[in-house]
Parts: structure tokens; sequence; C-alpha cells
């Protein structure tokens, strides 16, 4: 293909209508450069690879229900159009379409293809993930921090095969789980130890004389964000130490066009999937940890995969060297994909950084089905359908899991007020973290059950992290300061509100920054307010009273209770406060109030 027909290519694929805005600026800055005869015009020197990639896919292999399962895009004319997205079926019939005439194309991940999954896949491990993720031929993934919930030996059991230690083999014979076909890369993972990584920190990518490194990170902060049990006797390193120390050790093995594949973040100004994160200029409209990480990854690195914060974004943000290099997102739950094109050039081994075209797809579900991921879905389904299907609830209308404080945060959280109560009649309060509830509870059915019957399949996917509900002994005064940590110390950057059990109640001022934004006289309790000196018993999940999402105030309560599963809660309290003549009625979220 001649030189201008490429350059039309690249071009008409980032500019394309409906297929989310790359970086333009880095390509027509290519133009030139090309024409000079800099940049790809010999065919025979320059090879475009194709590098698909997703990230934070937490088994989810059938479509997302509500909210979770839809994407927006901003129209020509400022307009945003919703698009129901997702669905392992309708990933594989696009990523295989996508690598059609491509001869050169490689598909990595960023992390957090498991954990907190819908029930088909956690039920059984996530083995079906990893099913999924073979047949969709993925090459290779960093870890994210999901990938340690159950520890570093059932990591290295799915990427390794056998049947589960504690429950055993679900399937048999040629179905029997043979593990992941593709490397998991722990870069920054190490052993306490031995001080070596938990499993390989870079793979090679090699067809022909093209030669691709890729290096794999999760985000250091992973232990305040997992079960202590977790993560046991392992280090996380910097990402941006690590990445540069890989980088180097590439290099001296010939390998100088690199991927960094990072399970951290940022935040685009727009949720809209195809928003220009280059507007007004390169990289500024993106913020969060991505952004600083990026200026200090070694520019010896042509291009960053990330995830963790569930957002779409295709930016540029200048390396080191201040050179242009791209940094992408592709949302969460497989509703998008992302499309890079890497001009290698074969004389030096690297990568054209001005020939770098990128942009996000909406996996769409206008097109067919993949045949062997339905056939893949439908055997799991089978296995979980007894299970799946048993109704525990009843309710009015979806109850959505958007705002500050959402109504299935409350409901969440007064179900484990319930729960603590039953054990113990002096429990006086709940709070459950947001990163806890991970989908909506949808009103239209999902199978036979009816509209607003609640199965123990969608509930499984609003709880799936099997935590129990604790109950400690806190003072007043260490409940303001948890409040005060939801917006200060490790969360002031990024907040995290807590869903809070009825009776609670207080105001949050966002005009304010840190630990002022919670006032304090504000808060009450069954409208008498808090006393710092009394004590109160405090119903949470394991997780929280472990000190998780940096409340580390939580972690210090004292006189603990272990009661029943979180989602075994959640089953009892629908049971006994709804039914399909009175269902439950959407909570109304108006505990905090909000200044902004």
């Amino acid at each position: 293909m001649p030189p201008s027909s490429r350059r039309r290519r690249r071009l008409h694929r980032v500019l394309g209508v409906g297929a989310g805005l790359a970086t333009v600026g880095a390509l027509v800055a290519a133009l030139p450069a090309m024409a000079n005869g800099n940049g790809p015009k010999n065919d025979k020197r320059y090879q475009d690879v194709q590098l698909l990639s997703f990230n934070d896919l937490h088994g989810n292999l059938e479509p997302p229900a509500g909210s979770s399962g839809r994407v927006t895009e901003v129209q020509k004319d400022g307009t945003v159009k919703t698009i129901d997205a997702g669905g392992v079926e309708y990933l594989a019939t696009h990523l295989r379409k996508a690598r059609k005439g491509h001869d050169f194309s490689v598909t990595a991940a960023a992390g957090d293809m498991v954990g907190a999954s819908p029930l088909l896949s956690g039920l059984f491990h996530d083995e079906p993930t990893i099913e999924a993720l073979n047949a969709l031929n993925l090459d290779v993934t960093s870890v994210g921090n999901h990938e340690f919930d159950e520890g570093a030996k059932e990591l290295a059991r799915l990427r390794k095969g056998g049947c589960h230690p504690q429950d055993g083999c679900y399937t048999k014979g040629k179905d029997k789980f043979r593990g992941a076909d593709f490397p998991y890369l722990t870069a920054n993972v190490t052993d306490e130890k031995s001080g070596k990584p938990l499993l390989d920190p870079y793979f090679i990518w090699h067809k022909k004389d093209v030669k691709i490194g890729f290096i794999g990170v999760t985000l250091k902060g992973t232990p305040n964000i997992v079960t202590a049990e977790g993560v046991k006797g392992l280090k996380f390193g910097d990402e941006v130490e690590t990445i540069n120390k890989y980088a180097k050790e590439l290099q001296k093995k010939g390998v100088q066009s690199i991927v960094a594949l990072i399970h951290e973040g940022g935040v685009p100004v727009s949720g809209d999937y195809n928003y220009n994160c280059d507007s007004p200029g390169p990289g500024d409209g993106i913020s969060g940890p991505i952004v600083d990480i990026a200026k200090r990854v070694s520019p010896a690195v042509d291009a960053l995969v990330t995830g963790h914060t569930h957002q779409a974004y295709v930016c540029t943000i200048k390396d080191p060297a201040g050179q242009p290099r791209m940094v992408t997102s592709a949302s969460s739950f497989g509703r998008l994909y992302t499309d890079t094109t890497l001009t290698y050039d074969r004389k030096t081994g690297d990568i054209a950084r001005t020939a770098v075209a990128s942009a996000n797809h909406v996996v769409t579900r206008d097109v067919a089905k993949a045949a062997d991921i339905t056939a893949l879905i439908n055997k799991w389904n089978v296995i979980a359908a007894p299970i799946a299907s048993r109704p525990i609830g009843y309710i009015a209308g979806e109850i959505g899991v958007e705002g500050t404080e959402s109504p299935l945060g409350d409901l969440i959280a007064d179900a484990q007020l319930a729960h603590a109560k039953s054990l113990d009649p002096t429990t006086e309060l709940a709070l459950m973290n947001p990163g806890g509830i991970r989908a909506p509870l949808t009103y239209p059915a999902s199978g036979a059950e009816g509209d607003g019957v609640v199965t123990y399949g969608e509930a499984f996917t609003v709880q799936p992290f099997a935590n129990t509900v604790n109950l400690v002994s806190l003072t007043g005064a260490q409940v303001i300061t948890a409040l005060q940590q939801q917006v200060s110390g490790a969360n002031e950057a990024a907040p995290k509100i807590l869903q809070i059990s009825e009776g609670l109640t207080y105001t949050l001022d966002l005009t304010k920054s840190g630990a002022a934004r919670v006032a304090v006289d504000s808060i009450k309790l069954n409208g008498k307010p808090i006393d710092p000196a009394a004590t109160y018993r405090v119903a949470m999940n394991s997780f929280l009273a472990g000190g998780g999402d940096g409340f580390t105030e939580l972690g210090n309560g004292k006189n603990m209770l272990i009661g029943s599963d979180d989602l075994a809660a959640l089953e009892a309290y629908l049971k006994g406060n709804s039914s399909a003549t009175a269902p439950y009625a959407v909570p109304k979220a108006d505990r905090i109030t909000i200044v902004k």
C-alpha cells in the first residue's frame, strides 16, 4: 500500500464517526516526517502492528446489566447517545472482525480480568473467564489488584490449571480446567523473602522479524485495597521504577519496542467514551495517578495500556524526553476495546512514535454472537442454574449504584445493620465501602423469574467477595475519624464515600478540602449528635474491619464479633422485607447532605 494511502487509512481510523476520538495531533505531526522520508514510507522497513487491548473485565461473560452495561457517546452536535455494550460473545466477534486484514496483531490486557465477578464466573473461582480469554486469543495481561482476591496460590492455579484445592473439579475429561494460555505479568509483585517476581515480569511478542516487549504491573497500593490474606508474603513495588528497570533489561536483550500494561489509571473530564482527552492540548483532559506515572516512565516505553479506574480514554501524555506517547484505557466489563496502530521500524527495532494512532471502540450488541463463546457460557450456566435462579426478594424498581450516596448502598448498609442486630441488639450503625458494590439491582428480569424478582445470581453479582459482616466497638471519635478518612489521607485525591445505614446522617461539603469536607457538628445518629467519648457497636464487612480502602481507623475496632457473609445478610434482609405483593421500595439515598 503506498504511503499516502496508509496515512489516509490511519487518519480515517482516528476521525471515523463512532470510532472514538484518538490523538490526532501526533498523527498530523507525522505527515511531514513521512513526506520527508523520516517516517513510514518504505513498506519493507516499516510494519504496522495492531495492538488490541482491554481492561477490568471482572469476569463479565454475559452482557452486564443496567448502567454497568452501557456507555455514552458524544455526538457531533454535542448531544449524548447511550449505547448498550459488553458481553464476551460480542467482544469476541468485534475482536475477530478487527483482526481481519492484519497479519501482525497482538491482544493485551491491563489487569482485573477476574475477581469481583458475576456468579457465572465467580461461583467457579473464575475458571469460566480464563477459558473465555483463551478463546479470545488474549496474548498477555498484567495482573490487577483483584487477581489477588483469593491469594497468590489461586492466581498460580488460574495460570497453570488444575482443580480448586477445596471445591475440586467442576468439569472433567476434555473440559477439565487447564489454566490460561496467556502469561500473567507481575513485574512489581515480588516474594518478600526471595525478592523475585511472583510470575514473569515481561513477555516478548515475536512474529517474523518483529519483536515487542510487554511489561506488566499493578498499582503499588494493591495491599490497601485487597484483604491482607490475599497479599500475604508479597511486596508491591513502585510502578515507574519497575517499568524502567525492565525496559532496560528488554533493551539489553535487543527489544527496543516496549508497551507497559499498567493496572492503574486516571479520570477524564468527561465520561463519554469518545471524549477528546487531548483538548485543549495533549493530555489536558485527564487527571489521576496515571498522569504522573506516564510523565516519569522511561522514553524507551512506546505506549501505556492502563486500567483500574474503569474509565475510557485515549490520551497523549509526553514522556520524560518531551515526546508524545499514547496512554489508553477501555472502560470496564468488556464494553470497549482499544485499537492502536504501532508502526514498527525494522531498521531500529523501535516504534516510530509519530505514526502511532489509537481509538476506543464500543462492543455493541448488534453483531452476531461468537458461537464458541455462547457454547462456553451455556455450559457453565447449566452448572450454575440451580443456584443462580433461586429468588431471594422483590424490588419495586431498579436500585442503582450511581451517586455519592447510592440507593443500593443504603440497602446494603441497612441489611448489614439488621444482620448485626440479630447477633448483638446493641448494634447502632453500619458502614459499607462503595467498591464492594459491583452492580445495580436491575428491575427487568434476567431470566424467566419475572420483573422485579431478585435472584441469588443477581445478588451475587452485586456482592461477590464473600466478606463476612463483622461487629466492632468504636468510640464516637473513631467514627468521626473514619468518616473524615473518606476524603483525606489515602482517599483525599479520590474520595471513597462510605454507604451508611438508616439513622446516621451528616453533611459532606465538597467546596472544602481534606477532612474539613465532613462537617463534624452535623454528624448525628437517630437525630442526636455523635458523642466522641461514647462507645458504639458498628457493623461493617470484614474488608473494612481490616482497615481496607484507606480506612485505617476502622481497623482499630475492639471486641470483634464475626457474623455471616454479606451476601447471606442481603438475602435474609430482602426475604424479610419484601414480597411479590409488597416489593422493596427504592431507597431515597438522602442520608448524606451534599454541598457542592
